[in-house]
């Protein structure tokens, strides 16, 4: 997920180096050579940068959650190389307000954390993701979608699959329901024109026609905007018979103003930033019929019952699971380097993801025990994604599609997998 109007950093290593680092963590299977005797000792400690607050505090729970049912879990089954692991939240807010995540990043690294869990913005991972790798910290976003982030840096990896893979299932989506002409209202964001243009793609290779804010057509609105309705007439005059919303907080002014505008909610379709819960914003049935795709595999009432021992708040669990299965990642990651520090972990994420091949394991304890009889494993989390490829993205993963009720909530209907590029 991405949001903000920022420009991004100048890339900060070399593709060459990146690469040759990507590639020497695939194969790696222990922890670097000058590792210290000190690292070895330490506790690894779990940091976490994702929204307490702004726009998508409403993410937050679930991904904390998540980070902390993992360590419970962890620290139950005997810790990490026989210490307990411990965890530091801090808020990553939203780009909007940058100078949180700034500071935020700037106090895990004091704390000599060896893996930040977040962010779940893109945008404001590409704002810190230099502090905190240039530290040799390893990087894990359970909700980064954006593709400018494949294979940034040998220390970033993610849980969830890039924008090309949601694109293409939104885009599909679309048609399969027998839409030809489709109009896109998204806000002038990385995030929105990533997940734009691959939807566009799939879109048109089906022989369907972009009505409006297509690539190039400079109608991609300000999203710091106060007020949308200029954009929405226009997009209504190209006559669309399916109209995509890919936006954030900006969703709670279009939507009444789409619908009164004469875009049926069955032809409203959202995307993972704004397939949010809606009952105490709009009228009853304001919603009924629209659908959204996010990124992961939908949790099961087992996992949910898991999540919610540990918030019993719950009641999203929108990217519970990637972050849980970062944590168990990098836990494992350090069991089978034999230390806790950041090279260490980064050195041995891959493979404990199965992407040197392995014995499928599905908990921490079993993964642990396998790792110990010297065998090479993969494992197999709550996200159901495949092993990290070679830029650090899952090599395959699922996107869910919800549908929205008269009550203005979404539920879970089906799960699509995608292949990651």
């Amino acid at each position: 997920m991405m949001r903000s109007t920022q420009a991004m950093r100048a890339a900060a290593l070399a593709g060459a180096a990146a690469l040759a680092l990507a590639a020497c963590a695939s194969s790696s299977g222990s922890a670097n050579d000058d590792t210290s005797e000190a690292a070895e000792s330490s506790p690894l400690i779990v940091g976490t940068l994702l929204p307490q607050t702004g726009s998508l505090a409403y993410l937050g729970p679930p991904e904390i959650a998540g980070v902390d049912l993992a360590i419970k879990e962890i620290n139950e089954a005997g810790g990490v190389l026989g210490a307990d692991v411990e965890a530091e939240h801090t808020d990553s807010s939203d780009a909007d307000h940058a100078e949180v995540a700034t500071q935020s990043a700037t106090e895990l690294i004091s704390k000599d954390v060896s893996v930040v869990i977040g962010a779940a913005s893109s945008s404001v991972t590409l704002n810190v993701i230099d502090d905190i790798t240039g530290a040799d910290i390893v990087q894990i976003s359970p909700a980064n979608t954006a593709t400018k982030l494949s294979g940034y840096s040998p220390y970033y990896f993610r849980t969830a699959p890039p924008d090309t893979v949601q694109g293409a299932a939104l885009g599909n989506l679309i048609t399969g329901d027998g839409h030809a002409n489709i109009g896109f209202l998204v806000f002038n964001d990385d995030y929105g024109t990533s997940l734009r243009d691959v939807a566009q793609a799939t879109v048109e290779e089906t022989g369907a026609t972009v009505t409006y804010g297509a690539k190039g057509a400079g109608q991609e609105f300000d999203p710091a905007g106060s007020s949308f309705s200029t954009d929405i007439t226009a997009l209504v005059a190209t006559q669309p018979d399916a109209v995509a919303v890919i936006a954030f907080e900006q969703t709670k002014q279009i939507i009444p103003e789409l619908v009164a505008a004469g875009i049926p909610a069955s032809a409203i379709y959202l995307v993972d930033g704004n397939t949010a819960d809606y009952s105490a914003d709009f009228e009853a049935g304001t919603l009924e019929g629209a659908q959204g795709t996010i990124p992961g595999a939908f949790p099961s009432e087992e996992f949910q019952a898991r999540l919610k021992s540990v918030d019993p708040s719950l009641t999203d669990f929108a990217y519970g699971p990637e972050s849980y299965d970062a944590t168990i990642l990098a836990a494992l990651a350090a069991v089978k380097g034999g230390a806790s520090d950041g090279k260490t972990i980064q050195a041995n994420m891959a493979a404990v993801s199965g992407a040197d091949g392995g014995e499928k394991c599905s908990t921490f304890a079993d993964c642990v025990a396998l790792l110990e009889d010297g065998s090479d494993i993969q494992y197999v989390g709550q996200a159901g994604i495949g092993p990290f490829n070679a830029k650090n993205d899952p090599s395959s993963a699922f996107i869910g599609v919800y549908l929205y009720g008269a009550d203005n909530k979404n539920v879970w209907v089906k799960a699509v997998e995608g292949s990651v590029g």
